[in-house]
Order: structure tokens, then sequence, then C-alpha cells
């Protein structure tokens, strides 16, 4: 580092994404939770038809179509909700504009939350896990500040039912309490209901996941009319042309076809379904995931490390964290039904190898 940099930085550890290969046309690619299926064609005809000379032109800065669009399929109002640069610059602007007072998240958990608090300088509490890796909500009673919570979580996969969410909110009404739901796609339940009832509840979404739009970088924020317009405080103080033309247009279109979300849904749903009942079988124990993805490890045979290297020598990249406690998992993202009968056979030709 340079001697230039601010000092309150020096210990920063970056947040390491998950490896984005260039050539992925002999890989099948299961390590960053990407949706493998492609957008829609309503999203590709938006795209076809768009004008390539408004791209000299700033987007617009208010996203006022795309909020229409996701006030309709969300149920809420438009200025309940605030648009970003992915869910990742949201949750940045959360830690920026509600971390005065500290924050609390989970242990394992998104491990970006970490590193925005050591970038705006936010005194953090971690909470540990329990041992099955769930997370307890009676353990953030009394915790002042702001509370984050990812449910489903990652990259466990676990979701807390609605009534613990309740719960968190219940504790301290004047604390606020953020759900990332990045993941809720895949799960029977979400956190919006609590809307109307709740003004200490902020609910993070993402486009990525769901509709195929990891690419086009699209995050949500739902919350009541003061706490996005703290949001759109710090927005507009940063970058208020943070989402370009071409997202606005795949947003939008890809949120107003449901059809084509649901199909893709229900394919992920039934994969993950079938790929989790198949690896336990072969002797792996693996977390209730509401995700796209699996948590998978505890085999006897074989070690977290150890299968995460197999699969990449036979074309199949996952994630593997060598953090203490999980350590002995791979996060596998849920790919095609084709994806899902290849790492199944690779897996069992795995473990033949190491019996």
């Amino acid at each position: 580092m340079s001697r230039f940099l601010n000092s309150r930085l020096n210990r920063l550890a970056p947040y390491v994404p998950g490896e984005q290969p260039r050539n992925t046309t002999r890989l099948i690619k299961l390590n960053t939770n990407e949706n493998p299926y492609p957008p829609g064609n309503k999203v590709k005809e938006a795209l076809a038809n768009a004008a390539c000379d408004q791209l000299r032109l700033y987007p617009d800065p208010d996203t006022t179509a795309l909020i229409a669009a996701a006030a309709q399929v969300y149920g809420v109002k438009r200025s309940q909700i605030l648009l970003g640069n992915g869910s990742d610059e949201l949750l940045a602007f959360c830690f920026q504009a509600f971390g005065e007072d500290g924050v609390a998240f989970p242990d394992i958990s998104y491990g970006f939350y970490q590193v925005w608090a050591g970038l705006y300088g936010d005194i953090y509490t971690q909470i540990p896990l329990r041992s099955n890796l769930q997370i307890a909500v009676e353990d953030y009673e009394g915790q002042k500040g702001t509370v984050i919570i990812a449910n489903p979580n990652a990259p466990t996969g676990l979701a807390l039912p609605l009534s613990d969410i309740r719960f968190l909110l219940e504790q301290d009404k004047d604390r606020l309490v953020i759900v990332d739901e990045a993941y809720v796609d895949f799960n029977e339940e979400n956190a919006l209901p609590l809307l109307a009832e709740y003004d200490n509840l902020l609910i993070i979404r993402t486009l990525s996941k769901g509709y195929s739009l990891a690419g086009a970088r699209i995050g949500l924020a739902i919350g009541s009319e003061a706490i996005i317009d703290d949001l759109r405080r710090i927005k507009f103080s940063f970058n208020p042309y943070n989402i370009n033309r071409l997202s606005l247009l795949a947003g939008e279109a890809g949120l107003l076809d449901q059809e084509y979300f649901s199909q893709c849904r229900e394919r992920v749903i039934a994969s993950r379904q079938r790929l989790q009942a198949a690896l336990c079988e072969m002797g792996f124990t693996i977390p209730d995931s509401r995700a796209n993805f699996l948590f998978v490890g505890e085999h006897p045979q074989i070690t977290a490390a150890e299968y995460y290297q197999a699969l990449r020598e036979a074309g199949i990249l996952v994630r593997y964290f060598s953090t203490p406690r999980i350590d002995n998992f791979v996060r596998i993202s849920i790919g095609t039904e084709e994806d899902t009968e290849e790492l199944i056979n690779v897996t069992h030709t795995i473990l033949k190898g190491v019996q």
C-alpha cells in the first residue's frame, strides 16, 4: 500500500468474490450462486429494442419505470423503494447511514458485512451461530445499534421463519433490523408482509439470483418512506446515476415477466431437492437450504478441501471456505438439470476413488 492511504484502512481486508474464470467453455460453474438459466425473452426483447443513441444520455436518476414495476410486483408504494447498483451498493449505503451506534450480524454470514463495517468505521459485533449453524434470534436481545440478518443466510442456506423476524423487530422497536433477502426467491416466506406493521424493518433484495440479472447489477431497498428517504440522501450524495439505461430496461422487463420467473424458480428448487437427496444418500451432511445453493460437508470419506479440489479437476467449480467452523463444507450453486446430473455422477466417481 502507498504512504497516502488513510491509516484507518491499513488493516482493511477486502472481500474476496468467487472465482470468475475467463473461459468457461469446459467448466461447470457452480461457485457464485448465479442463476443457471438465461433471462427471459421479454428481457432480450427490451434490450434488442433499446435505442443505442440514447446511451449518450444519462439514465433516469429516479429510476421511475423500474421502481413502478417493483412496486407492482412487491405490493408496496413507489416511495418505499430505492434501487442500487446491486444489493451490495445498498448494503454499503446502510453501513454508512445506520452504523453510528454499532452493527450486529452473525459470525458466519455474507463476508462483505465485516468489510463494510471496517470501511466505514462502524463498531460491529458478530453474534455466533449455534452449533447447528442456525441463527438464534434470542441472542440479539438487548443488542444496540443496527442488526443485519441474511435470510436465507449465506453460506449455510438456512432460513428463519417469519415469526423469528417478527421477534427480532419486537425486541426493540427503536432498533433497525435489516433483512438481506438476496436468496429469498427460493424460499417459501419473505419479510414483506411485516412492512405494514414495523417501521424499523428494512428489506434488501436483488434481481441477480431469481431473475438471472447478476450482470445487470440491480438491487432494491424496501422499507418505510422515512428509511428510504435516508438512503436516497446517501445515493444522491454519492452517485445519482447509479443504474445504467440497459440495466433499467432489463430489470423492468424481468420483474414484469413473472411467468418466466416462476418457471425458472421451480426448476432451480427441483434441482436443489434432487441434488440434496442424492448427496445425502452418498453420505454428505447438508443443512436444509432455502437458497439456490447447498452447503455440503461432513463426509466420512473425504474432506471438503479434497472434494473441492477433486471437483475442480473434473471441471466443476464450487466454493470452498477455509474459515474455522465451516472449513469442512463446500457451497455448491444449483445448476441446470444437466449440471446436476453431471455433478452427481462425478461425485460418485470421486467417492469410489477414495474408498
